[in-house]
């Protein structure tokens, strides 16, 4: 089959969006309301030539996500040499998964107590901390500096408060949007359902002199804020532009939407991260799941932008072009993952692509300046709902290359070996009367088998690449879900359902990851996986297991997978992959080509999060998080865990 007129759609030519002034964000927010015309981007403007891969000024590298560096002082052929150079306790309270970032000649990370600490990153030594009260994004920051590089500044959502941190001391500046902060509640379209603080650990990213940061969903019901994306000066906190990702009335996309109670519908945020190229000035961003996830009787139709990738031009917040990887989702199978930027050859010619890895285990390839599909993807028929009221999608996009790379179906066949005998014959029965019909089983009444689940295939920070010899990796896990709908009987859950009425009613499901008594996931192993694709071809390279379970180790069985790993890869100019594993607490350096480990430390704690890689004073380090147990891996007996904690390594001062 062929590409559904309705996965995308293209406006505006390139060279026209770049060449337009900023547009006053009075005069956006009105623009916003006009209809867009689809008409395929003109592919004249070239592709970025160079990309700023040598510091590490950003969550995952850089507003790039490349989660790529181009130091190679420590390579396949030293790698082994690595050991500790610096440590720095982070303190008691919520372990850290806070990317570093080193701008401005310090390291930035997350304490214990919610603040930012700024270290000096060639031997970790506390400069400052911030005072701030209150939730911080837990992943990472954005670190900005002016031209002339005398006026630092860190953005930080605080509470739902996007503020301005001086970099050189950690105050806060009062200049910055009201007495300091800006409330982002403030640019929510009149009508919408206002929810508390829009607190969320996607951290935004840096486009020239703008912060363009992404709204949380502000409710996990029925009805739910808009979770728009919003763009504000740096130095003012002036607002500049609003993209809806529910499209207001005479917006493309409104009309995949009910009308009735149209500004009660929400989710659809990118909760996650988002990716900036910041040479073509196209921020892409990648969307979550309208609300309800797993019950959408009430919001018949596709549902844009939820589950999309959307190009959008990053001075003026127009859109582009957009694809939608799930249509009407009942899986929660919003897009998890930052896209990823390269330039591959096909057919002898050079590409600028947009890779978007997903949950469900597939990989979609576009043309970053067109989005138009690398490889074909056919709109694949998938089974119907049995559920009162709903209107599943006929179709889903399937691509048809690169291969998967997650294991996308669940049987008796697949009972995890090492649970209890009993628990395994009660996966058994179950299996008997679940609905479990693949990929895209609807959730129903009598429960079914999403696989590899909404917590499953990859996550965020969960993906790098190498734009040098255009190597993509994935990090990957498995944890099957059984979705099992349950009728909400309450007056009041009918009176807030939008849309509702008649069979449409608001039916809602526990999370039920079908953990099992000895803490493991139902499906077996490997749990997790570490894959590397050949970009220029779509080839996978290779598929292995992505580390180990300590409590399996004792009794020497190996070979298994981490289960639920949240340790991001990067990868570097030096030929490696570094990656660490939760539920073995291993760090390891492997041969980016090959996957052999090349180099391993065994932690005091669970690694999650992202490494950083980056050099001081000619010498190369790479820093990790550690602390805690890790993702769904509170059940496995593991040690209790060392100190939370920032662990940096090098190479010995003599061998360099």
């Amino acid at each position: 089959m062929g590409i559904s007129p309705r996965a995308f759609s293209f406006r505006m030519s390139l060279a026209g969006r770049l060449a337009r002034p900023l547009i006053p964000a009075s005069m956006m927010l009105l623009a916003a309301c006009a209809p867009a015309q689809n008409q395929v981007a003109s592919a004249s403007a070239q592709p970025a030539a160079e990309f700023d891969f040598v510091g590490w000024d950003g969550y995952l590298g850089g507003s790039d996500s490349s989660q790529y560096s181009s130091l190679d002082q420590i390579n396949t052929s030293n790698v082994g040499q690595l050991e500790v150079a610096w440590t720095f306790k982070t303190g008691e309270g919520q372990p850290p998964r806070f990317n570093p970032v080193v701008g401005g000649g310090l390291m930035y990370v997350i304490t214990g107590d919610n603040n930012i600490a700024a270290l000096n990153p060639a031997n970790g030594q506390e400069v400052w901390r911030t005072n701030l009260e209150g939730r911080i994004g837990a992943r990472g920051i954005n670190y900005w500096q002016s031209e002339d590089g005398t006026e630092r500044r860190l953005m930080v959502l605080n509470n739902g408060m996007l503020r301005a941190i001086d970099a050189h001391n950690g105050q806060l500046i009062q200049s910055f949007g009201e007495n300091g902060q800006i409330d982002l509640r403030d640019a929510l379209p009149e009508g919408s359902v206002m929810p508390g603080p829009l607190q969320t650990d996607n951290p935004g990213r840096i486009y020239k002199d703008t912060i363009i940061m992404s709204l949380p969903a502000g409710a996990y019901d029925f009805p739910s804020a808009p979770a728009d994306i919003q763009a504000y000066d740096v130095r003012t906190g002036e607002l500049k532009w609003v993209f809806h990702s529910v499209p207001r009335e005479g917006e493309f996309g409104y009309d995949t939407w009910p009308a009735e109670d149209h500004e009660k519908f929400g989710g659809v945020h990118n909760w996650s991260e988002f990716t900036v190229d910041a040479e073509n000035g196209i921020a892409f961003i990648p969307f979550g799941t309208a609300r309800y996830d797993f019950y959408g009787g009430n919001r018949e139709g596709d549902n844009l932008f939820a589950n999309s990738i959307v190009a959008l031009n990053a001075e003026t917040g127009e859109r582009i072009w957009h694809y939608q990887i799930v249509h009407h989702d009942l899986w929660d199978f919003d897009l998890p993952v930052a896209p990823k930027l390269t330039t591959i050859n096909k057919d002898g010619k050079d590409i600028p692509v947009v890779i978007q890895a997903t949950k469900h285990g597939y990989v979609f390839v576009f043309n970053r300046l067109t989005g138009e599909p690398i490889w074909p993807i056919e709109e694949v028929p998938v089974p119907a709902s049995d559920v009162p009221g709903e209107k599943a999608s006929p179709t889903q996009p399937i691509p048809t290359w690169p291969e998967p790379f997650t294991r996308q179906s669940f049987t008796e066949d697949d009972i995890n070996p090492y649970l209890p005998e009993a628990d395994q014959e009660k996966l058994r029965e179950g299996l008997k009367t679940w609905r479990n019909e693949g990929l895209f089983t609807p959730p129903s009444l009598e429960g079914s088998i999403s696989f590899p689940g909404h917590n499953g295939g990859t996550n965020w920070g969960g993906t790098a690449i190498d734009p040098v010899n255009n190597r993509f990796f994935v990090v990957s896990r498995e944890l099957p879900l059984l979705i099992k709908l349950i009728l909400d009987k309450r007056e009041e859950a009918q009176a807030a359902m939008p849309n509702g009425g008649g069979d449409v009613k608001p039916y809602k499901s526990p999370v039920n990851f079908l953990l099992q008594s000895n803490g493991m996931v139902a499906v077996k192993p490997p749990f997790s996986f570490l894959t590397a694709y050949d970009m220029d071809t779509g080839e996978m390279l290779y598929r292995i297991p992505n580390g180990e379970i300590m409590t399996l180790q004792e009794k020497g069985i190996t070979g298994v997978g981490s289960q639920a790993p949240r340790g991001g890869p990067v990868a570097t100019a030096g030929g490696l992959l570094f990656v660490g594993t939760a539920t073995d607490r291993t760090f390891r350096a492997r041969d980016a080509a090959t996957g052999e480990v090349l180099w391993e430390y065994e932690l005091p704690a669970a690694t999650e999060g992202v490494p950083a890689v980056y050099e001081v004073d000619g010498r190369q380090y790479v820093t990790i998080p550690v602390g805690g147990v890790g993702h769904f891996a509170g059940g496995l007996g593991l040690p209790e865990p060392g100190e939370s904690q920032y662990m940096t390594f090098a190479l010995p001062r003599q061998k360099q």
